[in-house]
């Protein structure tokens, strides 16, 4: 982890700012994956901030900093899913999301999960297989009548965990 890199809890104060760091991370970072159409209807959420705030506030979320400013953030639903994860374009490889996973990671062990799943972006695919999560299954989800193509990725974090084989009908 990047020392400057610093982890906090979610606050309440921090909506606005997650929500400017989720549609910047979305329309930059996705853009060479998805449709401006496709765009549109991911970020589409994020138009009632306090909608999405509450979103974070009821999920375990922590929120990445460079010098105390927001740069990114990631959310846990339940102990075993990796419900959001998103970074500043501009901070893009530079270990943050790294840094937040890793802190997800630990936090669902203690928590007691086996494994810890998410729902992968075609742009996350990579970050995720480079960190141990294996494709499950590839999903289309209807987001306001606009299809968006993800996958199901599983990490084991107990040894006693294995992940199941990947699907062979992966597409």
């Amino acid at each position: 982890m990047n020392p400057s890199i610093g982890l906090r809890p979610y606050l309440p104060q921090d909506a606005s700012t997650l929500v400017a760091i989720f549609i910047a991370s979305v329309e930059e970072l996705a853009a060479e994956d998805y449709s401006v159409d496709q765009i549109a209807a991911w970020t589409a959420p994020a138009d009632d901030a306090a909608q999405f705030g509450a979103r974070l506030a009821g999920q375990l979320t922590l929120v990445a900093t460079f010098n105390g400013e927001p740069v990114g953030f990631a959310s846990c639903k339940g102990v075993d899913q990796i419900d959001m994860l998103y970074v500043q374009p501009l901070v893009a490889r530079q270990g943050v999301a790294s840094a937040l996973c890793d802190a997800l990671e630990k936090l669902a062990l203690a928590r007691g999960a086996k494994h810890l799943s998410v729902d992968a972006s075609d742009c996350a695919e990579p970050f995720f297989l480079q960190r141990g999560y294996s494709a499950q299954r590839r999903n289309t989800v209807d987001l306001q009548g606009v299809w968006l193509g993800n996958t199901t990725m599983r990490k084991p974090l107990a040894a006693n965990d294995p992940a199941p084989p990947a699907s062979s009908t992966l597409q």
